[in-house]
């Protein structure tokens, strides 16, 4: 073979790699490239999901009814006790919340008591975000229903009547309206066909969700959280647990040398 065309050959040779590894490395720039499209559509996604999520979550709402006797911004607290009590205690709760019924059963009648006294003006938050973790919509139709008390003016004893017979927090009991109705048997004068109707109506539908927007775009994350003068109780204030006995001091210090608020019998 003449020197040419072995030439000729490595020549042709070398083109075929050449154009091998150019094509090896144009497939791997278009591979980068289809990678590189397929992160930023996820991140596209993931950052339109958030936003719509967020959106979701607090967006603004003024619910077109509430409960009668409610206070604050949009009327979302429900009071109990003396508005003119020395010492305030928030509360946001959730009906399925299983924390929420061992706080209540083991506060419920020391904060009664105190408010009875005019020493405690409460503020409930009712919130109803365990519906939306497990399904269901016993958060919601209890949120509802406690929303139809307020109107009956039988809250704090529905209030009670509905923690002392709270379901396992995954089991969404209060998800059937006919037990919420069922339960407004234990209270007095509250079982009427007025409070049947709000009920099974859902009456409070929008209220529930704005008290729910409300706590979303709060600070707070879980349930119950308890303020007495804004200050975080539950579980501990500073170094102390919280106990029927140490509210009541707290309570008192709080209050020493104040008035006490006016309480009305009913």
């Amino acid at each position: 073979m003449s020197e040419k065309n072995r030439e000729g050959k490595r020549t042709a040779r070398e083109r075929m790699l050449e154009e091998r590894a150019a094509d090896e490395a144009r497939s791997k720039r278009k591979k980068k490239l289809v990678i590189g499209g397929v992160v930023l559509a996820v991140i596209a996604a993931g950052v339109i999901t958030g936003v719509v999520v967020q959106n979701q979550r607090s967006k603004p709402d003024t619910p077109v009814a509430h409960p009668a006797g409610t206070i604050g911004d949009k009327n979302l607290v429900i009071p109990d006790g003396p508005a003119n009590a020395p010492s305030v205690l928030t509360v946001y709760e959730d009906p399925r919340c299983p924390a929420c019924g061992t706080f209540e059963r083991e506060f419920a009648t020391t904060v009664n008591q105190l408010e009875n006294q005019g020493k405690l003006y409460g503020n409930y938050h009712i919130v109803s975000f365990i519906d939306r973790s497990l399904g269901g919509k016993g958060s919601k139709y209890g949120s509802n229903a406690l929303a139809c008390a307020q109107d009956a003016g039988k809250f704090r004893e529905y209030h009670d009547v509905l923690y002392k017979n709270q379901p396992e927090e995954t089991s969404d009991t209060f998800g059937n309206k006919s037990t919420l109705i069922d339960l407004a048997k234990q209270v007095p004068g509250l079982d009427s066909p007025t409070f049947e109707s709000c009920v099974n109506d859902n009456k409070y539908s929008g209220w529930v969700s704005a008290v729910q927007q409300d706590f979303d775009k709060s600070s707070y994350k879980s349930t119950p959280t308890v303020l007495l003068n804004g200050t975080p109780i539950y579980p501990k204030n500073g170094e102390e647990q919280i106990s029927p006995a140490n509210l009541v001091k707290w309570v008192d210090a709080a209050n020493a040398g104040k008035p006490l608020g006016t309480v009305t019998a009913g």
